[in-house]
Order: structure tokens, then sequence, then C-alpha cells
């Protein structure tokens, strides 16, 4: 990869784009609940018939793309479902109108969508980065979010906290996170991963959303995190909330498709050593 400008706008527009992030994001989150039919029906399948997408997907992305083209019209915009479009101001704004719409399709109540502003190529893997983002869980109203030299907040109705990963440096009291990919020969290379993990850590979770696991992991709700297979929008919210709250973000080119991981501090060298050898071993090999 040659070498991008990845130099982010001043604190003011972060901060403007911060709160633009949020605003969509909420209204998004509660069109997704307040229009959720009593019976969710998949309306189509991606990568497999196990990678599934409902029209709620589509009609929240629909929302989240007007109306950030409506207050950003020199932006791009780039989702996970139809309707992405190029831009001109150097910015790119990266959703997920639904993280996690296995849960949403069978009603568990941990998905968000996700909205992050970002400079660079967000194809390109270690070529782009979120600098303002919100990450929205509708059904408990927690309101993640984060802009680069911020901080990281959450905001519970009128109460804001702020984001502080947990203190654990000890790779087998660590309580981890993951995810699995939907293809079923990834998911088996993946559980072969999962079980090198297992024996050295605490215990695994697996919620089934990385945005979610990733705000997580700056929450102290666990320790670490880790998947391969994550797309932009997978992972641009989440990835700023733990980076401005204080957990390391990583991966082989920075987070990406090939390894995304996250940690508290302490255990830095001991948790990425682990994953990323596993991770070459049983992914890759």
């Amino acid at each position: 990869m040659t070498d991008v400008d990845l130099s982010l706008p001043d604190d003011t527009l972060a901060a403007a784009l911060e709160a633009l992030a949020a605003d969509v994001a909420r209204s998004a989150g509660r069109l997704v609940v307040d229009e959720r039919p009593d019976a969710v029906e998949v309306a189509a399948t991606k990568s497999t018939a196990t990678d599934v997408v409902t029209a709620m997907d589509q009609a929240s992305q629909d929302h989240l793309l007007a109306r950030l083209r409506e207050a950003r019209p020199d932006d791009a915009v780039m989702g996970e479902e139809d309707g992405g479009a190029a831009g001109t101001s150097g910015i790119t704004w990266v959703v997920d109108p639904i993280d996690g719409t296995v849960n949403y399709l069978y009603g568990i109540p941990a998905y968000a969508v996700s909205v992050a502003a970002v400079v660079g190529d967000p194809t390109e893997p270690g070529g782009w980065r979120p600098f303002a983002a919100a990450v929205y869980n509708p059904v408990t109203d927690e309101l993640y979010r984060a802009r680069a030299g911020g901080g990281a907040f959450v905001v519970v109705g009128d109460e804001q906290s702020l984001l502080v990963p947990t203190s654990c440096d000890s790779l087998g009291q660590a309580l981890v996170a993951t995810g699995f990919g939907y293809a079923a020969e990834r998911r088996e290379r993946q559980g072969h991963l999962l079980l090198d993990l297992l024996p050295q850590v605490r215990d695994i979770r697996r919620a089934g959303s990385a945005a979610l696991d990733l705000c997580a992991v700056a929450a102290g709700r666990v320790d670490a995190y880790y998947e391969t297979g994550l797309n932009p929008w997978d992972l641009a919210g989440g990835w700023l909330v733990a980076q401005e709250a204080g957990a390391l973000v990583g991966g082989f080119d920075g987070p990406g498709e090939s390894l995304t991981w996250a940690c508290a501090p302490g255990l830095r060298t001991k948790f990425a050593e682990v994953v990323e050898v596993g991770t070459r071993r049983h992914l890759e090999g």
C-alpha cells in the first residue's frame, strides 16, 4: 500500500460531525425499533443463506443516507446495503443500518446502528481511519459516541458517562468477545482458533454485533475482542469508540477484514500475539 494522507479535520468540524453521527444513528435506531413488525422476515440473503437482510436493514440505511446527504452533500457515503455514493470533500460516511441483523431477526436485544465519518479509502486495508462516530443500541437506549482526541462516552437518557476499559493485564483472567462469519468453511477455521484460545482465557462471549463488542471493550464489559472477516461498516464506529476510550485496537494492517482486535491496555502484548499467531495459522495457512 502506498502512503496516503490520513490527516484529520480540525476539532470544530470533528465535533460537529460527531454530533451529526449521534443524531442520525439515534433517529435510525428509533425507526428500526418503532417500525419493527411483529414477525421480522428475511428479505434477501448475501454471502450465504445464513447471511440475511431484512426490509428494515434497507429502510434504515435509506434513512441514514438521506439524512447524511442532506446535511453533508459533498461527503461520500458507504453502507452495508444498496445506495452508496461518491463525494468530493475527502470525508466518507461509513454506516451499518443494523449491525447484528440476525439478533434483530430473532428479537435478541443486541443490535446497533453504527455511523462513522472517516478519512482515506475504507476499501483499502490500512488506508483509512474514523474520526467521528456513534453506535446506538436502540433497545437499551445506549448511545456510544466519540471523536478523535475527544474521548469516548456513553449516553443513556440525559446521563453521559466517560468510557474506560478494564485494568486487566492477565490473559488468563481476560473475558474475551468474538464473532463468527456466515460461511461454514470460515466458521470452521474460526472455531479452530477459538479452541486454541479458550484454555488461555477466563471465558468467551459471543454477542452477535461487532460494533457492540468493540463498545463493550471501551466500556469495560469485556477485557478484549477479536474477529476476522469484518467489513468497514462493521468496525468503523466501534473502532473509534474503543480507541478513544483508551483501549488498544489493531490488526495485521490496522483493523480490517483479515483481523480486528481490541483489548485493555494491559493485555496488549499477550492478547495481540496470541490472536495474530493463531489467525495466521488457522485462517491464512
